[in-house]
């Protein structure tokens, strides 16, 4: 089961943690997993100042925490990356599980 913990205050971002892995198939040929980490990490990718972020990647693991005062710019980038996760959610809630903190 993958679980994602998403941490606002006031509606800015604060911090997102996505960890564990799916088991909805054998490790390689698994979409719920591939699919977060598409998203996940593609989105991250987008971040028009990563330095304003403590992130941290590892198998089975993200982690992604403010700095400073998130951009309008990155906080939509946010946003999308949590859409994303909420609609894989949608297909494969036996999975993922997406908990806002």
């Amino acid at each position: 089961m993958i679980k994602v913990l998403i941490k606002k205050s006031k509606d800015r971002f604060e911090s997102l943690e996505v960890k564990g892995h799916a088991g909805a198939g054998p490790e390689g040929h698994d979409i719920v997993c591939a699919g977060v980490s598409a998203v996940t990490v593609g989105g991250l990718n987008n971040l028009e100042r990563p330095d304003d972020f403590q992130i941290d990647i590892s198998k089975g693991y993200v982690y992604v925490k403010a700095l400073k005062d998130v951009t309008l710019h990155d906080q939509v980038v946010l946003e999308t990356i949590v859409t994303g996760l909420l609609s894989i959610q949608e297909t494969y809630g036996d999975f993922i599980k997406i908990q806002n903190l």
